[in-house]
């Protein structure tokens, strides 16, 4: 089954012109799918615009829909070997 995601004008975010659309679209998808920024080139300015309107998206989709989200915690146990 495939997943359809939004794209960023069907939600009602509009793109700034100084961006590149077809990057900022790539960028918000990109953070639809929950993946991270892993690469040199998704650093470029319209990318990351887009990846950061899609996390907020999302935060306010799980926000709205009554999603909890607790800090992330952990543990770390270190032995120091003589």
């Amino acid at each position: 089954m495939q997943t359809i995601y939004p794209e960023p004008q069907d939600i009602g975010i509009v793109i700034p012109s100084h961006l590149r659309t077809d990057r900022f679209c790539k960028g918000f998808r990109h953070a639809l799918e929950g993946m991270q920024i892993t690469e040199v080139k998704q650093l470029r300015l319209s990318f990351r615009e887009g990846y950061r309107a899609g996390k907020l998206y999302l935060r306010e989709l799980r926000r709205t829909s009554g999603v909890v989200n607790f800090p992330v915690q952990g543990r770390i146990r270190f032995k120091a070997h003589h």
